[in-house]
């Protein structure tokens, strides 16, 4: 199915919500490899994904980020991800409406000036 510029902006600014975001970061989370998490702690500098479950207290316990050493306690990297991923979307969502609706107006333009005669054809031909 092809994703047209509206449906596409108004999927990025509404249907999106923070649960099925939750969800989704949530799942990928674990799905992705020790090293990786390791190193999106240490680039985001938190600790951990949502205080969730008892893995969380694993996360927490290996996390190498610098914020563990400067504050008793880190933020955690869920939240930050949500913050990033709502920018995100919104941005990504402002652009595809300007989009559509550039694209409403060529099609509003070509239905006004379709039919309309050339001025500098001959006024006697048929066509």
């Amino acid at each position: 199915m092809v994703c047209g510029g509206f449906a596409c902006s108004k999927n990025a600014l509404c249907a999106l919500n923070v649960v099925y975001m939750t969800a989704v970061i949530n799942a990928s989370w674990w799905v992705m490899s020790n090293e990786t998490r390791d190193e999106l702690e240490r680039s985001f500098d938190c600790c951990g994904l949502f205080n969730l479950t008892t893995l969380y207290q694993q996360d927490y316990a290996f996390c190498t980020a610098v914020c563990k050493s400067r504050r008793p306690t880190c933020q955690m990297c869920g939240e930050k991800f949500l913050k990033h991923s709502d920018e995100a979307l919104k941005i990504l969502g402002g652009v595809g409406l300007f989009f559509s609706f550039t694209e409403i107006l060529g099609v509003w333009l070509a239905m006004r000036f379709r039919n309309q005669k050339d001025p500098r054809a001959n006024p006697s031909a048929f066509l």
